[in-house]
């Protein structure tokens, strides 16, 4: 994906939830089933985005939010980062970042 793209997608006013990740990474592989579980169960709040780090369309973006720990996720809406962390994290605590996050963002 490249930088342009990815402005527009995090310019929705819907969250958008970005998997930054690498293929080679044990880590990332393991967070999988708790973002799939997201993307399934949280489809009507939150898109998923999973950019692949070692692909040379995504270096841009790798620099620019300084990705150096795998797997980061990060949760924008309207363009503004509104959360972000590196490493492994349960299904719970990331549906409960989602919705604490999913009227915020909008002044409610």
């Amino acid at each position: 994906m490249n930088s342009h793209d990815f402005d527009n997608l995090i310019a929705s006013e819907r969250l958008v939830l970005i998997d930054f990740y690498a293929t080679w990474c044990g880590a990332c592989g393991a967070i999988d089933p708790v973002l799939d579980r997201v993307a399934l169960s949280m489809s009507d709040i939150v898109s998923l985005v999973r950019i692949d780090t070692t692909s040379p369309s995504s270096f841009d973006l790798v620099r620019r939010y300084n990705i150096v720990a795998l797997p980061t996720l990060t949760l924008f809406a309207r363009g503004e980062l509104l959360w972000r962390e590196c490493g492994l994290i349960s299904f719970d605590r990331l549906q409960n970042i989602i919705r604490r996050h999913q009227f915020a963002h909008l002044g409610y």
